[in-house]
């Protein structure tokens, strides 16, 4: 059988990156991994209720942005009350682009990964 297990989004600083998905997602750390040299960290969020994380990869002396191409690829979020994850989002100023016609938006972590926000009933 398969499952799906993790996504990686390598990050330039992951206390800021740790914190953007503490306030925006309620995403929490639940495994990490520290190279004994210092060279990389790996921490798992994980959202209480699925077995599926985010990998967030900090690499050391990394200081230009990720080439994130084009910009196509995302993750999705269900959420159960919309509205209010869409105004806590705005106030945030995390909000990126917004697809009314699909009822759906979309927020830009700090590294300007996407990340859609779906109603719960449109799963």
């Amino acid at each position: 059988m398969i499952k799906f297990n993790h996504f990686n989004f390598n990050v330039l600083n992951l206390e800021k990156s740790l914190a953007f998905y503490k306030e925006a997602l309620d995403l929490v750390p639940v495994k990490e991994k520290r190279d004994p040299d210092g060279t990389f960290v790996l921490v798992y969020l994980g959202d209480g209720s699925s077995g599926f994380t985010l990998e967030l990869t900090w690499l050391a002396g990394r200081e230009e942005p990720y080439n994130l191409g084009e910009g196509e690829f995302h993750l999705a979020f269900t959420v159960g009350d919309f509205d209010k994850m869409y105004e806590k989002h705005k106030a945030m100023g995390a909000v990126c682009y917004e697809n009314k016609e699909m009822g759906v938006y979309f927020i830009a972590d700090p590294d300007g990964y996407w990340i859609e926000i779906v109603p719960e009933e449109e799963m």
